[in-house]
C-alpha cells in the first residue's frame, strides 16, 4: 500500500473551548507584503481551528501523521456523545489558508529620493496598527474493561467510535485490543479526562475504503457540539512526541480575542525593522524560526504567543486575501460570516513545560495585532542636493540599528549579520562634523 505522506504518528490533539469576541473597525497602514512564516515550518506542529459562538464549537483537526495507514490512531477527549451527522472531513487546503492568512509577515519599504521637495521623513516609523500490536487470543470483554461503545460510524476514510470509560487501563487496553496502534504508557495520561467525565473520540483509516490514489493525504476531521467547557487538552499529543512540539490555534468568533487562564499570553516582537538582506537572501523562514526560539527561551517556554489578531474581513498588509464566505463556512464559520475574527496563537510545549492543559478566557481586548517585520530600501539613485548628505548619514545609522535588532531578536552573531549587509557609502557622500565620530 502506498505510504501516506505524514509527519509523525498522533495521538491526541483538541479543544474544547468558548471565545468570545468583539470585532473592531479596520486600521490601515501603508507597506508591500513580502514573505510569510507559516505552519510548514515547524516539523513536529499540530494545527487546531476552531469555530466558537456561545457554547457552540466547530472544531477543525489537521493531523500530522506519517506512515502506513493501517498504523493510524487518533484519541481525542471530547465533552459530549458526538453522532455521525456532527462528524465531517475537510478539504486540507483551509488549514492552509487559514495558516496563510494569519501568518507573521515580511514588509518593506522604499525611500524616496532625498532630493525631492515632498519626500517621506526617513525616521519616521510606518504606521501601526492602531489596537492594531497483536490482540490477545481471548480479550476479555467490554464490561471488564469498563468501556462503553456509545456511537460507531464511518466517515470519509475513517471508521469511527466515541467511547466512554470508568477506568483508565481498562481504556488502554481495550484500545490495544482493537488494533488501534496507541504507545504503550497511555492510561497514565488518559485517567484525568475519565475523571472529568469526557468521552473519547477515537478513529482509525477505514482500509476497507481507502483509496489511496484518491488522496495521499489524510482529510482533516471535523466536528461540531455543544459544551460550556473552555480548554484544550494537549497532554495526550506528548506520548509520542520526539522533543518540542509546536502547536497553531486558530480561533476564529464573531467578538473578540482570546488568552490563557494558567499560562501567559505574550505578543511575539513585531513592528521590528531589520536588514535588507532577510528578504535579498530569501532567509525569513530561518529568521523567523531563529526568533521564535529567541522568544520562546526568554520566556522559559511557558507562554502562548500571540502572532495575529485581527478582522478576517480585511488584512494590511496582507499575506493572502481574506476567506470568502465558502471558505469560512469551511473553516467552521456557523453564524452571520459579516464579523469573523481571528485569533492566531502558537504555542512549542513538551510534557514537562505543560503539566495542564490548556484553558482560556475571553477579553475586552478588540485591538489588533500582527507578527510584521520590516525592511527599508535607502534611495540607490543619484542624489546630489545638499538634503543627501544627511540622509545617508541617517541611512548608515539606520542599518547600523537594523544589525543590532537583528541580533537581539535571533541571538546571531552581530558581525555576522553587518558583513551580510549591504550599507550605504558615506565618505563621499558628505563630511562629517567633527563631533560626529565620537557622539555615535
Amino acid at each position: 500500500m502506498k505510504q501516506l505522506n505524514f509527519k509523525s504518528i498522533l495521538i491526541a490533539i483538541t479543544v474544547i473551548a468558548t471565545f468570545i469576541f468583539n470585532t473592531p473597525a479596520a486600521s490601515a497602514f501603508c507597506g508591500f507584503y513580502v514573505s510569510q512564516a507559516d505552519g510548514s515550518l515547524y516539523n513536529q506542529a499540530s494545527q487546531v481551528i476552531i469555530a466558537r459562538d456561545g457554547n457552540r464549537t466547530v472544531l477543525t483537526m489537521a493531523n500530522d501523521y506519517q506512515g502506513e495507514p493501517k498504523d493510524f490512531a487518533l484519541v481525542v477527549p471530547v465533552p459530549v456523545v458526538l453522532k455521525q451527522e456532527q462528524v465531517q472531513v475537510q478539504t486540507p487546503e483551509i488549514i492552509k489558508r487559514i495558516d496563510n492568512f494569519s501568518a507573521p509577515r515580511l514588509v518593506e519599504y522604499f525611500d524616496d529620493n532625498p532630493c525631492q521637495t515632498q519626500r517621506r521623513t526617513l525616521n519616521d516609523s510606518a504606521p501601526r496598527p492602531e489596537g492594531a500490536q497483536q490482540a490477545p487470543k481471548a480479550p476479555p470483554s467490554d464490561d471488564a474493561l469498563g468501556v462503553t461503545v456509545e456511537e460507531q460510524f464511518d466517515v470519509g476514510e475513517y471508521s469511527i467510535v466515541i467511547l466512554s470509560a470508568t477506568e483508565s487501563q481498562g481504556l488502554e487496553t481495550w484500545l490495544q485490543n482493537n488494533n488501534y496502534n496507541i504507545p504503550d504508557g497511555a492510561s497514565e495520561l488518559l485517567q484525568p479526562y475519565i475523571l472529568q467525565n469526557l468521552k473519547f473520540f477515537v478513529a482509525k483509516v477505514n482500509l476497507e475504503d481507502y483509496n489511496p490514489e484518491e488522496f495521499t493525504n489524510l482529510r482533516p476531521l471535523q466536528m461540531a457540539y455543544e459544551s460550556r467547557r473552555f480548554m484544550l487538552p494537549i497532554r495526550l499529543g506528548t506520548l509520542n512526541a520526539q522533543g518540542n512540539q509546536d502547536l497553531l490555534v486558530y480561533i476564529l468568533s464573531p467578538k473578540g480575542q482570546a488568552e490563557l487562564t494558567n499560562y501567559r499570553t505574550v505578543k511575539i516582537p513585531s513592528d521590528v525593522d531589520i536588514p535588507v538582506y532577510i528578504k535579498e537572501e530569501e532567509i525569513f523562514p530561518e529568521f523567523y524560526q531563529s526568533m521564535f526560539k529567541n522568544s520562546w527561551e526568554e520566556q522559559n517556554g511557558k507562554a502562548a504567543f500571540l502572532e495575529y489578531a485581527w478582522d478576517m474581513g480585511s488584512c494590511d498588509p496582507c499575506s493572502a486575501r481574506p476567506l470568502n464566505p465558502e471558505e469560512l463556512k469551511q473553516a467552521g464559520v456557523f453564524w452571520d460570516d459579516s464579523s469573523v475574527f481571528i485569533t492566531r496563537l502558537h504555542l512549542r510545549y513538551n510534557r514537562d513545560l505543560y503539566p495542564e492543559d490548556l484553558r482560556f478566557q475571553e477579553t475586552p481586548n478588540r485591538k489588533f495585532f500582527q507578527g510584521r517585520y520590516i525592511i527599508r530600501h535607502p534611495y540607490r539613485g543619484e542624489a546630489d542636493c545638499p538634503e543627501a548628505k544627511d540622509y545617508y548619514q541617517k541611512v548608515y545609522n539606520r542599518q547600523q540599528r537594523n544589525a543590532k535588532n537583528l541580533a537581539d531578536l535571533t541571538g546571531w552573531d552581530l558581525e555576522e549579520i553587518k558583513q551580510a549587509m549591504d550599507f550605504v557609502e558615506i565618505e563621499n557622500k558628505q563630511s562629517s562634523p567633527w563631533w560626529q565620530r565620537i557622539f555615535d
